[in-house]
């Protein structure tokens, strides 16, 4: 008999007809035999361990397990990078954190030092925080140069100003009669 087993074995050429055979030995003969010790059949003993009903995560739970995370080193001036630039506690300053996130809105994310939430990122940009829709107060188009040149009018109007200089005598109103 043993010669038959050692036959059959040599003739599994793939890895997958070995996992096929195994899946049957172990659901039609290991689940179902009856254990030394326990006094009872693995499945049995395993469903009868199962918690009926099953208890049903929390949406915070639930939520928690289709976050994404990642692993950043807080820079010196206390930003970390994820597809942008966020602020974190400056305590953090060269420590690795992990980022956790929903990646269908990167405007919530938390952040874990050594497992422990230790606040929020916040969204860093360098510019003006404006709405993207509110329009800069620029003309559409630059006026159309006159070709005069200011600053040369206004050097000539002097110069014609300052040109005469002062006539002390007209400051002087003695009554004499000048000549």
């Amino acid at each position: 008999m043993k010669n038959s087993y050692a036959d059959r074995a040599a003739r599994i050429e793939r890895l997958p007809e070995l996992n096929r055979l195994f899946t049957a030995w172990l659901e039609t003969v290991y689940h179902r035999t009856v254990h030394s010790k326990t006094g009872q059949p693995p499945i049995e003993r395993w469903l009868g361990s199962i918690p009926k009903p099953l208890p049903l995560p929390s949406p915070a739970d639930l939520r928690e397990a289709f976050l994404w995370s990642e692993y950043r080193t807080v820079t010196k001036t206390a930003t970390v990078s994820l597809h942008d630039s966020y602020e974190v506690d400056p305590m953090l300053t060269g420590t690795r954190v992990e980022l956790v996130f929903d990646p269908f809105d990167l405007t919530e994310i938390e952040v874990r030092a050594a497992g422990k939430p230790t606040g929020k990122a916040v969204p860093h940009r360098l510019g003006r925080h404006t709405h993207p829709k509110a329009s800069p107060e620029i003309p559409p188009h630059p006026a159309a140069p006159t070709w005069i040149d200011y600053l040369r009018v206004l050097d000539a109007t002097h110069q014609a100003n300052t040109a005469k200089g002062i006539n002390y005598s007209s400051l002087m109103d003695d009554g004499r009669v000048q000549g």
